[in-house]
């Protein structure tokens, strides 16, 4: 995995390509190559590279003309980063270029196979095997001979394809990661996030599993992998190209976290019915009736989203009096869970293409369960997949570490619960006290930004730490893992959060001065219990940060934030965390907006 962009039409391939990669580069990928082709071109030329796209461009000779070509951004699943292991791979013949997201689990099978007739392949990669299979298909169409290639492997697949011999089309096929289809004026694109396609064309189509499609200069077609027709109807990207650029901002991350007021107000925006103490949730297909009879929530998120869902599972406890809890999805899929016809199901996706989320989703269907999605991207698969849901609207989210896409989410839970518990036992008066706390969020999240300078400060006080502490009591506890995870991804030191319940049992081995304690510290009916945690950490030593709504006579440092509501206050005590990751990274030199390792959006196990 990680990018695929593909474009034909009249204009200079190359340019376009490279373009639409690094509309793609937040995805994180080490590796990039570029094929084209067209109507007068000689075969194939391709050019690959390790490393940036930068230096895939350097590597493009002066006459590399082309009208149709495919490129790739690669993150290594098979075979470590190199120059041959890139996208696009070839055949032997040089006749067939196809790049892939996904992963062929078949592939050592039939790359054995492949080997003991002849075959020598030029890459470690599993993507060789199917490039290999589709040049040696005897049918008479590109068409036919990609799905004589699909029938035979197994796994999840975004390709796109060219072949020498068919220099008028290109050939994508979809089975578990996104492929999206872009309509211009006499030209086509392809890619597998619109943000490599928005400043072409905001007319897209999403291609399901099981589907295929050819691409011409002036039209396309689609149909399924076992040659029925099918026929989508195209849907306009609701943002603009400059949503996807910095705006000013030295990287991506800073930019998202100072958008977080405005993107809460636009997941509230319409939403609050002050004459009900509610909110307006239609999208959920679920009605009063139907909300009643639900008798546990389970929550199905991976990373940040099962984060995100922790803390919306406290909040439906607290607001709906549900039973609720979340799980990571690459956890549950595996596990044979027990699915209860009284339970819902929910789904969190900031892409609404994470594989793990989305084979559960599948799977929960299957097993006659309702499902409803927590995504970002509106017509993403998690979205079709589902029952009903909420788009949490925080806009295009670029850097590879969540932000604004984790507040949201939580703030779109906290709608959820809210709605739920009006339904069943919630007072107006308590509904009204929730929606008044709402609607502070934003003004909040701006003061909170308004102290960057002296998180900034703090930082450069923790970034020699070899390996932190975070810790937390029931609603401050997921807030603790977030941060947490935050600190990790963009600034490489180790962290570890605990419930602060927890230290005894453990954890306080490791507390010395060398290591430093992040303690959220919420005013709420367990204060005194989080001030006592506090205290077992400076007997022992330990140096001790904390986020509170007032200093704490214990810590070494406070963050102090604006007070909330007790169900919303973890909404707010996450974002200065964000600013600490943010400046620690800075300080340490890292790839802020693309940390090593990672991708944006995982659609492989």
């Amino acid at each position: 995995m990680c990018g695929i962009v593909g474009y034909i039409g009249k204009r200079d391939v190359a340019p376009l390509l490279l373009e639409g990669l690094q509309r793609l580069e937040y995805r994180g990928y080490d590796s990039a190559g570029i094929a084209i082709t067209g109507p007068k071109a000689a075969g194939l030329k391709t050019v690959k590279a390790k490393g940036r796209v930068r230096e895939l461009e350097s590597r493009i000779p002066k006459r590399f003309a082309g009208t149709t070509g495919i490129a790739h951004t690669r993150w290594a699943t098979h075979g470590a980063p190199s120059d041959e292991n890139a996208h696009p791979h070839l055949d032997v013949e040089g006749k067939v270029a196809v790049v892939h997201n996904g992963i062929i689990d078949n592939a050592s099978d039939l790359r054995a196979k492949l080997i003991a007739d002849g075959i020598e392949f030029a890459s470690e990669t599993d993507t060789e095997v199917l490039v290999h299979l589709i040049a040696r298909s005897t049918s008479e169409t590109l068409e036919e001979k990609v799905r004589d290639a699909l029938r035979i492997i197994e796994g999840t697949y975004g390709i796109a394809v060219l072949h020498a011999d068919f220099p008028d089309r290109i050939v994508v096929a979809r089975n578990g990661s996104p492929v999206v289809l872009g309509i211009g004026e006499k030209e086509m694109f392809v890619a597998s996030d619109v943000a490599a396609l928005v400043s072409h064309t905001r007319q897209i189509v999403t291609l399901d599993d099981g589907e295929m499609a050819t691409l011409k200069a002036d039209d396309f077609r689609t149909y399924t992998t076992e040659g029925s027709s099918t026929s989508p109807s195209p849907t306009t990207v609701e943002w603009e190209a400059e949503s996807y650029d910095m705006g000013g901002h030295d990287t991506y991350m800073h930019k998202e976290i100072f958008e977080q007021s405005e993107a809460v107000d636009r997941v509230l925006r319409g939403r609050i019915n002050d004459r009900f103490a509610t909110v307006h949730l239609g999208g959920l297909n679920l009605d009063a009736r139907e909300a009643r009879g639900v008798r546990r929530i389970k929550i199905l998120g991976c990373g940040t989203s099962y984060h995100a869902g922790q803390i919306g599972a406290q909040l439906i406890e607290e607001l709906a009096r549900i039973p609720a809890d979340a799980e990571p999805a690459s956890e549950f899929r595996y596990r044979n869970p027990v699915v209860d016809p009284d339970t819902l199901y929910v789904a969190v996706s900031q892409s609404g293409e994470t594989y793990d989320v989305l084979a559960a989703v599948q799977e929960l269907k299957r097993k006659g369960a309702r499902v409803l999605g927590v995504v970002n991207v509106v017509g993403s698969a998690i979205a079709r997949e589902a029952d009903g849901g909420m788009y949490v609207h925080a806009g295009p989210e670029v850097c590879v570490v969540s932000t604004k896409c984790f507040t949201n989410t939580v703030v779109a839970f906290a709608l959820l619960a809210l709605h739920l518990g009006r339904v069943r036992d919630l007072s107006v008066t308590d509904g009204k006290r929730i929606i008044e706390g709402l609607r502070r969020l934003p003004g909040q999240i701006d003061e909170i930004l308004k102290t960057e300078g002296e998180i900034k400060k703090l930082a450069k006080d923790y970034a020699d730490a070899k390996s932190m502490m975070f810790i937390g009591r029931v609603r401050g506890y997921p807030v603790a893992r977030e941060a947490s995870l935050k600190l990790k991804e963009v600034s490489y030191i180790h962290a570890e959060a605990y419930p602060a319940s927890e230290l005894k049992h453990g954890p306080l081995a490791l507390i010395e001065p060398a290591m430093p304690t992040v303690a959220i510290v919420p005013d709420d009916d367990l204060l005194e219990k989080n001030r006592a945690a506090l205290e077992e950490i400076k007997a022992r030593n330990g140096k001790i940060l904390a986020v509170a709504h007032q200093e704490q006579e214990k810590a070494d440092h406070t963050i102090i934030v604006p007070k909330n509501e007790d169900e919303l206050d973890p909404i707010l005590m996450g974002i200065p965390l964000q600013l600490l990751a943010y400046h620690t990274a800075l300080y340490l030199g890292r790839d802020i907006d693309k940390p090593r390792n990672l991708a944006k959006s995982v659609t492989v196990e």
